[in-house]
């Protein structure tokens, strides 16, 4: 008998992480490993954000529990911070403050789901998702979208994909690991069909502020106000102000649905951190300066990563239109012979890549889509076009 239960040895690692440990190894061991791996912005937290922890470390009654549910200012400034950002209005009573949004994430779907209860995914689809749907009882659905499509799930691929165990849909716009946004027309119609169906929309806008050219961010709260008791929103701090490691995110949903997540979360992990909770409240309290200046630099890294992949042999790479991630085909060059080897699937050339090249990339498996890697562009331009012209040379000698 195995000694694991079979709910945890069911989870799969973390993909991403799991590239990222790898290719930290690599550099400790004195190799130049070019990073593509990991979705976590490559600035500072601003100072502000920074000096609200000096401040909150000195106060007496963050030395003690505070409300499971989060301390009541930044709840009210998380509220506030979504109608100003998004035009959702809602109370405090409906915000959950979370230790990042992957507990969000788990917290969600094990307050609406029930054993066999279907949940409806949008592939490709990061990685944690699964997991979360997993664990909560939930059968994931997958909706399968590709470059063709600029990875976007239409109305009638959802609709194909409905059965009577369908409790919810999964919304991410824009999207981890492809970049996609959906216009704001395809927005209201997902939404729309969701609330004739009477289905859960999970919705994850952590990604909000980082939209490029034409593209533009709409809450599908906001978008289709008939879902209000059928939607949640997660949301965090760790993309918009570069506070990946401080661990606070949350969720927004009916108040039933919040009271009972915050239920669970206090026999869990109780109150996040409450000098991490003080940091969050400066960062959604204050303006989005420090976001804009990190979306100018994720541009042009976007704009530079789009282009010198669409040049190499078997690689193809439609133009991401947010969060900081680009999505590009490589079944062009499976099966061919590199460096003495002939990779079948994404799996196989990401694993040659790091080894030949030393640059560390997510295959498109563990997104739900194999054949394709996902570049993270957070990281100095300088690093990026060093990584991007050795992906190139290894490419050129495919046969």
């Amino acid at each position: 008998m195995s000694r694991i239960a079979a709910r945890i040895a069911g989870i799969a690692e973390s993909a991403t992480l799991a590239v990222d440990a790898k290719a930290k190894a690599m550099r400790a061991a004195g190799r130049p490993v070019v990073l593509f791996g990991a979705g976590e912005p490559d600035f500072p937290t601003p100072d502000h954000i920074v000096e609200a922890a000096r401040r909150a470390c000195a106060e007496p009654r963050f030395h003690k529990y505070t409300p499971s549910g989060g301390l009541p200012e930044l709840r009210e400034a998380v509220a506030a911070k979504t109608l100003r950002d998004s035009g959702y209005a809602a109370r405090a009573s409906q915000v959950l403050i979370t230790n990042g949004g992957k507990q969000a994430v788990y917290q969600a779907f094990a307050t609406i789901l029930d054993p066999g209860d279907e949940v409806l995914v949008v592939a490709p689809y990061w990685t944690t998702y699964p997991e979360a749907i997993k664990l909560a009882g939930g059968v994931q659905v997958d909706v399968v979208t590709d470059e063709t499509s600029g990875y976007l799930a239409s109305v009638e691929q959802l609709e194909a994909a409905r059965t009577e165990r369908t409790t919810a849909i999964l919304f991410v716009s824009p999207s981890n690991p492809s970049g996609a946004v959906y216009p704001p027309s395809e927005v209201a119609r997902i939404g729309e069909w969701a609330a004739r169906h009477g289905l859960w929309v999970v919705t994850d806008e952590i990604y909000e502020h980082l939209t490029y050219g034409d593209a533009v961010f709409t809450s599908i709260a906001t978008a289709v106000p008939e879902l209000a008791d059928n939607v949640i929103v997660l949301n965090g701090v760790a993309k918009t102000y570069a506070m990946t490691g401080w661990r606070v995110g949350w969720m927004i949903g009916p108040t039933d649905v919040i009271a009972a997540a915050t239920n669970l979360q206090s026999h869990s992990t109780s109150n996040v951190s409450n000098v991490a909770q003080a940091a969050a409240l400066a960062a959604v309290s204050g303006d989005l300066s420090a976001v804009q200046r990190m979306r100018a630099a994720f541009d042009r890294r976007r704009r530079t990563t789009v282009r010198m992949l669409n040049e190499m042999p078997g690689v193809s790479c439609p133009e991401p239109a947010g969060a900081f991630y680009a999505y590009p085909s490589v079944k062009g060059l499976l099966g061919r012979e590199l460096r003495g080897r002939r990779p079948r699937t994404s799996a196989e050339l990401a694993d040659l890549v790091l080894e030949e090249a030393e640059v560390a990339l997510v295959p498109g498996e563990a997104f739900g889509t194999p054949g394709y890697f996902r570049f993270s562009y957070v990281l100095s331009d300088e690093d990026l076009a060093e990584g991007l012209l050795r992906l190139g040379k290894l490419f050129a000698e495919a046969r």
